[in-house]
């Protein structure tokens, strides 16, 4: 009687073998074969009714967003618009006018004690309902205050949009190890990773993180990424020194700086580009010029 495992074994390499002529491919997961479905259908023709272009994109932002993190997507601390729970309601009218979101964050003391978000539609209703029922006591924060949820770091998107569907609420705020506010996730941040950027009534126009400028320089965003700012200039600018420890055009000069930079300041690339400070609040870069390699003196003729 022959063994079991070796029937097994002989039965499987048999199939194998069968697949191999057969040309057929190994089983992978959902997510394997709907990728390479996609990546099969793009070159060729397709009907009016299939998916075009920028729905496989998105498609494919669906498939990849599992493996996407909190982290990856979270506005940094630096660039949160919060208000203190102190502040007045005509105040609170002016930043929303001054911030175009929806959405504010409220804290108590510093950002690191964040107490939950005022929505603008909770805001603009009082105003509604003062202009039809005449002049009336200004609520409270606390009075217009929604809750918030309070995620780390490393949590996966997928499930953030999975507790913030349960919990009726579009804000997280980051907190870091020590309970400190580290970013921000709404859900927008989340739908732009599957259907690209959105923008909206209260959106202003889009300037160019990467401007070039008559004299062969180029204007930039702090903001800009190094991936975006090397595609443009067709420039390596993450080096093997600086390798991963960056990802903006801001983070760089800090660290060929090694601190903030002040206003005016130049600092020069190993790659020989020039990168002067044009604008700082003191705690960050915001705006650079970036001046190209200079060609070399032409040595004289003896």
């Amino acid at each position: 009687m022959s063994d079991h495992s070796s029937r097994s074994a002989d039965g499987t390499g048999l199939w194998q073998a069968f697949r191999d002529f057969l040309h057929l491919k190994s089983p992978g997961t959902l997510r394997e074969s709907i990728e390479e479905a996609i990546d099969d259908h793009r070159d060729e023709g397709a009907s009016p009714d299939d998916l075009d272009s920028a729905e496989r994109a998105m498609l494919r932002n669906m498939l990849h967003l599992s493996d996407c993190r909190v982290d990856d997507i979270a506005v940094p601390r630096a660039d949160i618009m919060a208000l203190d729970e102190t502040t007045d309601f005509l105040r609170i009218v002016a930043a929303f006018r001054e911030a175009g979101h929806s959405r504010l964050p409220v804290f108590r003391s510093s950002l690191d004690d964040v107490l939950g978000m005022l929505h603008v539609k909770d805001v603009y209703a009082v105003i509604a309902g003062q202009l039809e029922s005449g002049p009336a006591d200004y609520p409270q924060v606390s009075e217009l205050m929604r809750p918030v949820l309070f995620v780390p770091p490393s949590k996966p998107v997928i499930d953030l949009l999975t507790d913030m569907r349960r919990e009726r609420t579009h804000m997280a705020i980051v907190v870091d190890e020590y309970g400190g506010t580290d970013g921000l996730v709404t859900i927008e941040d989340i739908m732009e990773e599957i259907v690209g950027e959105i923008e909206d009534e209260h959106d202003d126009e889009v300037l160019s993180l990467l401007v070039a400028r008559g004299d062969g320089s180029f204007e930039a965003d702090a903001r800009l990424a190094l991936v975006d700012l090397e595609a443009g200039l067709q420039t390596v600018f993450a080096d093997a020194e600086i390798g991963d420890d960056v990802d903006t055009l801001g983070g760089l000069a800090f660290m060929l700086a090694d601190r903030v930079p002040a206003v005016g300041e130049t600092l020069r690339h190993p790659n020989g580009w020039t990168l002067e400070i044009a604008a700082s609040d003191g705690r960050r870069v915001e705006r650079l010029i970036l001046h190209p390699p200079q060609p070399p003196e032409p040595v004289p003729a003896k």
